[in-house]
């Protein structure tokens, strides 16, 4: 993979982001220099050669690590301002974040092309869907099929590793599809999250098929989005990147983006758990885990039975998309079937029996909405005996869901056991504590359990043969977020799972 000097001056030129170029000290408009061929590309001042183009970005990045950088051989950078270094060509930009996203696109060679790239954008449901689909298009094109996902991630459709960011920043996310392409994939899902748009990490990307689950106030904090319009506006950003729209119409203020998709032609599919204006609508089956597909006019071929491996119709919900989704990327409805009748998602509504035969549901459950859908399936399905949730909160981002949690837990919960939960940089007794004064119920009973292994045992042990035990949040997680590590952790179900075999 490389790029030239005269090809990135032409992109930036092209896309108004280029504000000058600075050589000698000396400030100029076309490149200063002999054309050079640059061979890595890098934002980890570490990682750097003679033969790298390096990007100065964040909010907290430092002259030092430039300094640092050009110590190692560095002598191209891009900036969004000058720096006082001696040596080396500052290439100075309007968007650092824009320029990285369509240089690493051209390094690559457009790794886009190569692929059907399905995204996925909503509050909830991201991570369920895009296992949906993987699992469908795999039985179509043979275990083909990338994904970008917040729980894992796979370039070659069988290999997974931990994902640290819900849509990887621009440079890594295009390495990651050439590496796919490389790999013999044919097909690439990913989730597209608000932040990606607002960071611009999917600048000027454009998707085959794009899929809007939902939205509620979710990540409304000072250091990600300021209001809920914000957040809705961000991801909102898909429909213009889509090429085929498919959107939830029981979406808040679903008008709006019937109404832009409109505007801007692109074609638009909806669906639905009830309405039958929609597109497409769902139906019960014979049990929990069937469902049918139901249209006025079925312009994919889609109206059939279908099963699935999960519980809950919040999840029937997200089958339908990715039914959609793949019938529009040509998936015949055989493979649509079995595939998802196979899929597994880790950490979503996996269930464990203890042996005085209560029910512990696994849930990677983290916002409002999610966590409303979760408790409220519990509550109707196991009616005679109490509902104990084990749960937290993130640290450092998304601090609304504190009170949503506590609202939640209001309504649906006996009892709960309040504890860490990626607490991050912040004090996770702050946090425990902050989501404890949201929780009004006083018919609630509340427990406070640092130590979220122990809090698990002790929900566990706590729970009678009617009961239900809810763990909200880490699902299959291998890892705590503690003061920017990633500290080991055995994951909720394995959890769960080793204390009931140990119990008598």
């Amino acid at each position: 993979m490389t790029i030239s000097l005269h090809q990135v001056e032409g992109l930036l030129k092209e896309n108004k982001l280029l504000k000058e170029f600075i050589y000698n000290n000396e400030w100029h408009y076309n490149l200063p220099v002999e054309d050079k061929t640059l061979t890595h590309l890098s934002y980890d001042s570490r990682d750097v050669s003679s033969e790298t183009l390096f990007f100065c970005k964040g909010a907290s990045f430092k002259a030092e690590y430039l300094m640092a950088a050009m110590s190692q051989g560095l002598s191209v950078y891009v900036s969004e301002m000058p720096f006082e270094v001696n040596g080396g060509l500052g290439i100075i930009v309007t968007d650092i974040r824009k320029a990285m996203a369509l240089i690493s696109m051209a390094f690559y060679d457009d790794p886009q092309t190569k692929l059907k790239v399905v995204a996925f954008t909503g509050t909830k449901g991201k991570t369920t869907s895009a296992y949906f689909l993987k699992y469908i298009l795999d039985e179509f094109n043979q275990h083909k099929t990338a994904m970008f996902s917040t729980m894992n991630s796979t370039l070659d459709g069988k290999t997974y590793f931990k994902s640290h960011l819900t849509t990887p920043e621009s440079m890594d996310l295009y390495r990651m599809m050439a590496q796919a392409v490389d790999n013999k994939m044919t097909h690439l899902v990913m989730e597209v999250s608000s932040q990606a748009y607002k960071l611009n990490r999917v600048y000027k990307l454009m998707f085959d098929v794009g899929i809007f689950l939902n939205i509620s106030p979710d990540h409304i904090s000072p250091i990600e989005h300021p209001t809920f319009d914000d957040y809705y506006y961000c991801k909102r950003q898909l429909i213009q990147h889509s090429k085929h729209f498919i959107v939830n119409k029981e979406t808040k203020d679903v008008a709006l983006i019937l109404e832009e998709a409109q505007d801007r032609n692109i074609p638009t599919l909806t669906y639905s758990s009830h309405d039958k204006s929609a597109t497409y609508y769902w139906e019960k089956g014979e049990n929990a885990s069937s469902f049918s597909v139901e249209a006025q006019e079925d312009v994919l071929d889609l109206c059939d039975h279908y099963e699935l491996s999960l519980m809950g119709d919040f999840n029937k919900d997200n089958a339908l998309a990715s039914l959609m989704a793949a019938r529009l990327l040509g998936v015949d409805i055989d493979s649509c079937k079995k595939g998802l009748e196979q899929a597994i998602v880790p950490g979503r509504m996996e269930k464990l029996i203890q042996k005085n035969g209560s029910t512990v549901y696994i849930d990677y459950a983290h916002n409002k909405v999610s966590l409303t859908s979760l408790l409220g399936f519990a509550k109707n399905e196991h009616q005679d005996g109490k509902i104990i949730t084990v749960i937290g909160s993130t640290g450092d981002k998304a601090t609304s869901r504190r009170k949503d949690f506590g609202d939640v837990l209001n309504e649906y919960t006996d009892i709960v056991f309040l504890t860490s939960d990626d607490p991050g940089y912040e004090d996770p007794v702050m946090i425990i504590n902050e989501i404890s004064q949201y929780i009004t119920n006083k018919d609630v009973i509340q427990h406070i359990v640092i130590d979220r292994e122990e809090a698990i045992k002790q929900a566990l042990d706590l729970a009678t043969s009617h009961d239900t035990v809810i763990l909200a949040g880490k699902g299959r997680d291998l890892y705590q977020k503690i003061q920017g590590r990633d500290v080991p952790y055995l994951g909720d179900y394995t959890i769960a799972e080793n204390h009931i075999l140990k119990k008598p």
